[in-house]
């Protein structure tokens, strides 16, 4: 689950930098004009943030699912025990 939980993270993370290399190149394009980025480039940036809300959504769904099965199974206690074993 804890892996399910960084890959989710860097999709994030990952998206949200996609997000600002399309600003950053809708900046740039003011000075060049050029037509086909100007029509384009707001659907791309729109379907972009859209998938990012969905990302974030399943997340903080996951995120939760992780803390109840962690408080339904104690995990925080597993993992104190096994830090005593590995102590030994």
């Amino acid at each position: 689950m804890e892996k399910i939980s960084r890959e989710l993270e860097d999709v994030k993370n990952s998206q949200q930098a996609i997000l600002e290399k399309i600003g950053k190149i809708e900046v740039d394009n003011i000075e060049l004009g050029d037509k086909t980025i100007e029509s384009k480039f707001p659907d791309i940036y729109q379907r972009t943030a859209e998938n990012m809300d969905a990302i974030n959504e399943i997340l903080d769904t996951f995120r939760q699912k992780v803390e109840e099965f962690g408080d339904k199974n104690n995990i925080d206690k597993l993992r104190e025990q096994e830090e005593i074993n590995n102590l030994k």
